[in-house]
């Protein structure tokens, strides 16, 4: 991101000449572990940014269909009222015996009658018609308040993230060649490396979202993505799920509770492995003791040991 970048290019760069390489290394980790909590923080703020979007939405159209409504009952009511007006204007006396036939003009008070009641009914019908669309207005604009929350905490949690991310690759700058070449090689893996899946997957969609995953293998991480051209952790799992039709929450918090939970020895491809105690990070079961997963920025969508940070739970969806 540009202003990721913008931070980066402004950090100052080099780390403590007498701090160990491997501290240095344990702080990247840090960091990163800490960008991904942040992340999905943002990718729930920027899920209910959406949903009150969408709800908002709804909630005009539902406005303007009472208020076409409203509209139509006014004009019906108004012609009612004309129509009771101009026969109402006559003295009932005087109307009997003007008429002709006594029982056309009997017939004509049952009508005004039945007017009048039609008046009134449309008269409560309106009325009600009016609150609801009261009711809707302000629900509509409660929605907006809390979408204007929604926005602040998606740039808040970003501005987190960003500064987070630059640290990382500040102190990942400061590192000699041969160690920085070393953290970037760890564990990565590429499609030419790709291996087997080890066991038979849980379900047929478990077996398309495994196929689904593999295809991005290699594809970059990229915080609050969710494919199909870059993904963060959450990102990844939801959109291979997607594939095989399966909708998952966005966040990996959510998407532990997306399905059942069994224990690390029952797991079988493609189920959901989350990691960390607040289950900040999330990958998907492969067989073979390994999970593919979006790891951190720079380093691409690949397999890893599952035993690769504290395991917090094991899903099937």
């Amino acid at each position: 991101m540009a202003t990721a970048a913008a931070t980066l290019a402004a950090a100052p760069a080099g780390a403590d000449p007498g701090e160990p390489a491997g501290g240095t290394r344990a702080k990247v980790d840090r960091l990163y572990a800490e960008a991904e909590r942040a992340t999905e923080a943002y990718n729930k703020a920027d899920e209910q940014a959406g949903e009150l979007r969408e709800q908002i939405d709804r909630s005009k159209d539902r406005v303007a269909r009472g208020q076409e409504r409203i509209n139509t009952m006014r004009g019906a009511l108004g012609s009612l009222a004309g129509a009771q007006y101009r026969s109402g204007g006559v003295d009932p006396t005087l109307a009997l015996m003007l008429s002709e036939n006594p029982d056309t003009y009997l017939d004509k008070a049952a009508t005004l009658d039945r007017i009048s009641a039609r008046h009134a009914e449309g008269l409560a019908d309106l009325q009600e018609a009016q609150r609801k669309l009261a009711q809707e207005r302000d629900e509509a604009q409660r929605k907006l308040v809390e979408l204007e929350k929604s926005r602040k905490a998606v740039a808040r949690q970003k501005r987190i993230v960003e500064k987070k991310l630059a640290e990382a690759r500040r102190l990942l700058n400061s590192l000699p060649g041969a160690e920085r070449a070393a953290y970037d090689r760890a564990s990565r893996s590429g499609r030419a490396e790709m291996p087997a899946v080890g066991g038979a997957p849980a379900s047929a969609r478990a077996a398309s979202a495994i196929a689904a995953v593999r295809q991005a293998v290699g594809r970059p991480y990229v915080w609050g993505a969710s494919g199909p051209y870059g993904f963060d952790c959450s990102g990844l799992t939801q959109w291979a799920y997607s594939q095989a039709g399966v909708g998952l929450p966005r966040t990996s918090q959510a998407q532990r509770y997306a399905g059942r939970q069994v224990s690390l020895a029952e797991a079988q491809p493609g189920d959901l492995v989350t990691y960390r105690d607040d289950a900040s990070h999330i990958g998907m079961y492969m067989g073979n003791g390994q999970v593919v997963h979006a790891p951190y920025p720079g380093a691409p969508v690949r397999y890893d040991p599952v035993g690769m940070m504290p395991i917090s739970s094991v899903t099937r969806v």
